[in-house]
């Protein structure tokens, strides 16, 4: 898999480029968890996400946030980190605007930047949000959510509780137009330790199959 460096608001940012050969090929994002917390694009939930992506005909990119790995600047609250996520989805638009579907998949940290990023870009059509942070961020700016997606978490979370998530998925259950699925995987932790792994990557793979052929928002 090509490492690639490209071109980010704050220089230049790492990367990991996995084209398909289909020019057509539907694109996905996957944002890795907290900078300051060890978070890289090569965290255990993120490289599986990005693997599970391709394996189902996306063309992935996975990459570095500011001040990680090879990435230049420096963590800036989530702000900058946005911005860093818009210019890989720039970048991997720019060498796939054939692409009829674009998702974005992030992991606790990176499901806040990615939730963020879906109501800047209207071209995003589904998205993955695994266990997102709602007890630390702010998820209100979700009004109303553009599109129907994921959200996944473990039923012994102690950093995300489990109560938190289930509050967010209940206030975006009242918009109307999109469907957002939950669901809970028992047992498993903020990292989907061991086993847990093999099922979040199923249960992953089952809702993006079962998205894309329905041609839905």
């Amino acid at each position: 898999m090509p490492e690639v460096i490209f071109p980010g608001p704050e220089g230049r940012l790492e990367g990991r480029y996995h084209p398909q050969k289909e020019k057509d090929a539907p694109i996905a994002i996957v944002l890795h968890p907290h900078p300051q917390f060890g978070g890289t694009m090569n965290n255990k939930v993120v490289y599986n996400l990005h693997y599970a992506f391709y394996n189902m005909g996306f063309t992935v990119l996975r990459f570095n946030f500011r001040g990680v790995g090879r990435s230049q600047g420096e963590y800036d609250q989530g702000i900058g980190e946005l911005s860093d996520a818009a210019s890989a989805l720039d970048y991997l638009q720019s060498m796939n605007n054939n692409s009829k579907h674009c998702w974005v998949a992030g992991f606790s940290f990176g499901a806040w930047i990615g939730m963020q990023l879906l109501m800047r870009r209207p071209e995003i059509t589904g998205f993955i949000s695994v266990s997102p942070p709602a007890n630390m961020y702010d998820f209100s700016f979700l009004a109303p959510c553009p599109s129907s997606g994921l959200i996944i978490n473990g039923s012994s979370d102690r950093v995300a509780p489990p109560a938190d998530t289930t509050s967010l998925v209940g206030k975006l259950h009242e918009q109307k137009g999109i469907t957002i699925t939950h669901n809970e995987v028992e047992g498993a932790d903020h990292f989907f330790q061991d086993r847990h792994m093999d099922t979040l990557m199923t249960d992953v793979t089952d809702y993006v199959k079962r998205r894309l052929t329905e041609n839905t928002r």
